[in-house]
């Protein structure tokens, strides 16, 4: 079986970068400012790994000696499943990128800005006239973007969304990454129970006594419904991660009992792939 290679090309400040972040998110092996000498013997390695799904940002600005770009991806075909995708931007929008993130453009030895895109525009016009797609981000959102791409590479078979339930202890600090946080310290306590404080909420009788109190389920009713209206949202703004963080005092019992029963609620739902990270459940 032939591997898929997705080469990406264009102008710095096109949205290379953001576009390889989206290959990664669709499960794509992806590797940055390769030169073009070394592809073959990359995609040789990653071959006889078994690795099916690759996307390559090719090292275009660099001394010939390290290869040519457009000969590398043309030798390529030859062998593998290979699209090329230039990405582009009009000259205004490049300058106002490159002024609002202040970065340093691979040709600014040239002298101004503009002159460095007009003489990048030049030396990558080979591989533009040789694309298999162009795709103009002047006015796509990144969100526009990760979409384009992912109608086009994304797989069926995988999942719209990986979701993660983080539950966590208060006490701990909060988890970093999380997207959504929900507070569950108002349920009742089960670590003022001698009997309850050893066992967590995966325990039943944990369960049973969290689930007593009143306002567990109208919680739980409300909670589920709020995911039930963002997440196809997410999905559709092109979010392939989403963390929630559920909170509760030391991460032992009610944050891990409501983790269990919104992942059991959300368990219905094909386009997600759902995991629980019980973060200090053994502390």
């Amino acid at each position: 079986m032939m591997a898929r290679v997705v080469f990406l090309a264009g102008p710095a400040g096109a949205g290379r970068s953001q576009a390889i972040k989206t290959f990664e998110d669709l499960g794509f092996y992806c590797v940055e400012h390769l030169p073009p000498a070394a592809l073959a013997t990359t995609l040789a390695t990653l071959d006889g790994a078994r690795v099916r799904d690759i996307a390559v940002t090719l090292d275009a600005h660099g001394e010939r000696s390290l290869g040519d770009p457009l000969q590398a991806i043309e030798a390529a075909r030859a062998e593998h499943d290979v699209s090329l995708i230039y990405l582009d931007a009009s000259d205004e929008s490049l300058m106002r990128r490159f002024s609002e993130t202040r970065r340093r453009h691979p040709l600014a030895e040239i002298g101004s800005l503009r002159d460095a895109i007009t003489a990048e525009r030049a030396l990558l016009m080979p591989l533009r006239e040789r694309a298999d797609t162009i795709i103009d981000t002047t006015e796509l959102t990144h969100g526009g973007l990760k979409h384009r791409l992912s109608a086009a590479f994304g797989s069926a078979e995988r999942p719209a969304l990986a979701l993660t339930l983080v539950p966590f202890g208060f006490k701990y600090g909060l988890p970093l990454d999380i997207d959504l946080l929900f507070d569950v310290r108002f349920l009742r306590n089960p670590n003022y129970d001698d009997a309850l404080r050893a066992l967590t909420g995966d325990d039943a009788v944990v369960a049973a006594f969290i689930r007593a109190d009143a306002a567990c389920e109208p919680f739980l009713t409300k909670t589920f419904d709020l995911l039930d209206f963002l997440i196809p949202r997410y999905i559709s703004e092109g979010k392939a991660h989403l963390t929630i963080g559920i909170g509760c005092t030391g991460g032992r019992h009610r944050s891990v009992y409501v983790a269990n029963r919104v992942r059991e609620h959300l368990a219905r739902d094909a386009k997600l792939a759902l995991t629980i990270d019980a973060r200090d459940i053994v502390r």
